[in-house]
């Protein structure tokens, strides 16, 4: 049976799988004419705000790997740097190994004075951070992480608050099962729809933010939508009981 959310005022909200979730980006893009970039700007701009509000001022390290994920983080990265927030970003890879919507973030990024680092010099950053933001992986997971996104997932298991975007990195979205290691956030902001398999993950807090996809994107797939908005950017969530 398919786990069903709902909102703080009981407005039911279904859940997707990765390959639904996957449709929906898809059919957004190419049939409505949403551009991605417009989904991650929103999707940076909420990631940046839950971030502000659990660091109360403080340090924010953003650990950001490719794809959606890692741009959308990226994004967040410098909404934070151009409200004043003391923010560095942690690349899982070089720099110019990044691609797509992640690799245009990160030149867009340079206007700001963000630091940007790799996975090498980062533990200081972690262990001294008041939040760390995971973007690493997100619903496209595919085995269990390596290398360096697998070594920042462990040096993040000490920080003092984490926020994983979307899904926790190392978890599958569909469900809930971790292959490897996985983040355990305290707070998961997952977008546009929950993804099934948070109903069995350690996700901490949930909030869904609305990135702007609008219902008929979702009618075109026969995915039950109603919207859990009300005009907000995002809003609380718990399993359904």
């Amino acid at each position: 049976m398919t786990p069903q959310f709902e909102t703080d005022d009981g407005r039911v909200v279904t859940a997707v799988t990765a390959a639904e979730m996957q449709a929906v980006d898809r059919v957004a893009v190419d049939e409505v004419g949403l551009a991605l970039l417009q989904m991650m700007e929103h999707a940076g701009r909420n990631l940046a705000e839950v971030a502000r509000e659990a660091a109360v001022g403080g340090r924010i390290v953003v650990l950001a790997g490719d794809g959606g994920n890692g741009g959308g983080g990226i994004c967040a990265a410098r909404h934070l740097a151009n409200g004043g927030a003391e923010v560095t970003v942690v690349l899982d890879r070089d720099a110019d190994d990044l691609t797509g919507a992640a690799a245009r973030q990160h030149r867009i990024l340079g206007a700001t004075d963000a630091t940007v680092i790799t996975a090498a010099s980062s533990e200081p950053y972690i262990r001294n951070a008041d939040v760390v933001v995971d973007s690493l992986v997100g619903y496209g997971l595919s085995g269990a992480l390596r290398g360096a996104a697998a070594m920042l997932v462990e040096a993040a298991e000490g920080a003092s608050h984490v926020v994983s975007l979307d899904v926790p990195s190392g978890i599958d979205a569909t469900t809930g099962e971790a292959p490897g290691t996985a983040v355990e956030p305290d707070t998961t902001l997952t977008l546009a729809l929950p993804k099934t398999g948070l109903a069995e993950a350690t996700v901490g807090d949930l909030l869904l933010a609305d990135i702007g996809i609008p219902r008929g994107a979702y009618d075109s797939l026969d995915i039950d939508y109603a919207d859990p908005f009300g005009g907000a950017r995002r809003v609380w969530l718990r399993i359904r009981s």
